[in-house]
C-alpha cells in the first residue's frame, strides 16, 4: 500500500472483535482508538494489551490507544461500529451527539432491536448525511490477532470510502474485497449465525459429515431465498458474507453460535446455556427475528423454524430433526 496515508481510526466497542480489528490497524501502521463503555475494562488493556476472557493467548499491539471518552474519537478519518446489535440503538444517538461521524463503518452481525432493522437503516435514520459501509464476512477474531490469513468484504454505495476501507484493512495476513451490496452483506452476516445454531445442534447429537454437508448446503439455499424476498443480489450470499462466513461459524471451536447449538444438542437449556457465556451468540436473538419476517413474506425457513422450535422447548432436537426429514418432498432448487 505505498504511497497510502496513515489513518486515524475511531473503534466503538472494545470486544474480542474491536479488538481484533484495532490491533489490524496498529500492525498495518494506523492509529486505532478504541473506546468501550466499561473505562475499568480499558484500563485493564491500557496495562497488560490482553484480554484473556475475549482473546485467550495472545498480545494486542501495544499502539492500540483506548479512550474513556467517546468524544474523543471526534477526529478520526472514520469511525467502525463493532457493539452486540441489541445495543446499536443506544449507541447510535450518543455516537451522533459526541462525535456526529461523517463517515462509519458497520462491523455488527445482527438486527436492531426486535425486528428486521439493519443497522443501515438504523444509521440513515439518525445520521442522515453519514457515508455508511458494512464490513462483514469468515472472521474469528482470535485468528485474526493471531495473524491466521483471512478474507473479508466491505460493501457500500460509495466505491471511494469502500476502496478506503479495504486499503486500511487489508495487510500481509487480512485481504478486503469490495462491492456495493450493503443489504446482502450485511443479511449474510446476521442469518449465517443461525444455520452456525443448526450445525452446533448436529455436532451435539454427534451426527457425522454427510448431515453438515446437508444442512450447510440447504441453510445456504435458506439465506438465498429469504435475502432475495428482501432485495439483497443472490450472488452476494453465495461470496466471503454469506457461504464464506457460514462455513467458518458453523465448524470454528470458537464459534459461540456453533457452541450454543452444540450445547442444545447436547440437551442443556437455552437459559443455562446463555448465562455460562461471557460473550453474545447474536443468532439465538436472530432466528426469532427471522422466522417471524418469513412467515410474514411467506418464504420457507424450515431450519430457522427448527432452531426457533429447539430453543423455545417446543421440540427436542431429535424431533427438530425428524420434522425437518419428513418434509413433503421437493424439487432441490424452489422459491
Amino acid at each position: 500500500m505505498a504511497g497510502f496515508q496513515k489513518r486515524t481510526v475511531g473503534i466503538v466497542g472494545g470486544g474480542a472483535w474491536g479488538l481484533a480489528l484495532a490491533h489490524l490497524l496498529a500492525e498495518n501502521g494506523h492509529t486505532p482508538l478504541v473506546w468501550d463503555r466499561d473505562p475499568g475494562r480499558l484500563s485493564k488493556l491500557r496495562r497488560s494489551h490482553r484480554d484473556e476472557d475475549r482473546l485467550p493467548g495472545v498480545s494486542l499491539n501495544p499502539k492500540i490507544r483506548y479512550v474513556d471518552e467517546m468524544g474523543a474519537l471526534k477526529d478520526a478519518h472514520f469511525h467502525v461500529l463493532v457493539v452486540k446489535s441489541a445495543a446499536v440503538s443506544e449507541v447510535l444517538p450518543r455516537l451522533k451527539g459526541e462525535v456526529s461521524p461523517k463517515r462509519l463503518v458497520s462491523a455488527v452481525k445482527g438486527f436492531v432491536g426486535e425486528t428486521l432493522r439493519t443497522v443501515s437503516q438504523a444509521v440513515a435514520e439518525v445520521l442522515p448525511d453519514t457515508t455508511y459501509a458494512v464490513l462483514s464476512g469468515p472472521s474469528i477474531a482470535l485468528e485474526v490477532v493471531k495473524g491466521v490469513p483471512t478474507s473479508v468484504v466491505v460493501a457500500s454505495s460509495d466505491d471511494s470510502f469502500a476502496r478506503e476501507v479495504q486499503m486500511t484493512f487489508s495487510g500481509p495476513t487480512f485481504r478486503v474485497y469490495r462491492q456495493d451490496d450493503v443489504l446482502g452483506v450485511e443479511l449474510g452476516g446476521a442469518l449465517k449465525n443461525i444455520i452456525a445454531i443448526a450445525s452446533g445442534i448436529s455436532d451435539g447429537l454427534g451426527f457425522g459429515t454427510n448431515s453438515k454437508g446437508a444442512l450447510l448446503t440447504r441453510g445456504l439455499y435458506e439465506m438465498v431465498r429469504f435475502g432475495t424476498a428482501l432485495g439483497a443480489r443472490r450472488d452476494t450470499f453465495f461470496g466471503l458474507a454469506g457461504m464464506g462466513d457460514m462455513i467458518t461459524t458453523s465448524f470454528s471451536p470458537n464459534s459461540r453460535n456453533r457452541y450454543v447449538g452444540e450445547q442444545l444438542g447436547r440437551g442443556r437449556r437455552i437459559d443455562e446455556i446463555l448465562g455460562g457465556m461471557s460473550m453474545v451468540a447474536e443468532g439465538v436473538r436472530t432466528a426469532f427475528i427471522v422466522r417471524d419476517k418469513a412467515r410474514e413474506l411467506d418464504v420457507d425457513v424450515p431450519i430457522t423454524e427448527a432452531v426457533c422450535s429447539i430453543i423455545e422447548g417446543k421440540a427436542s432436537p431429535v424431533e427438530a430433526l425428524r420434522l425437518l426429514m419428513t418434509r413433503p418432498l421437493k424439487r432441490e432448487f424452489y422459491t
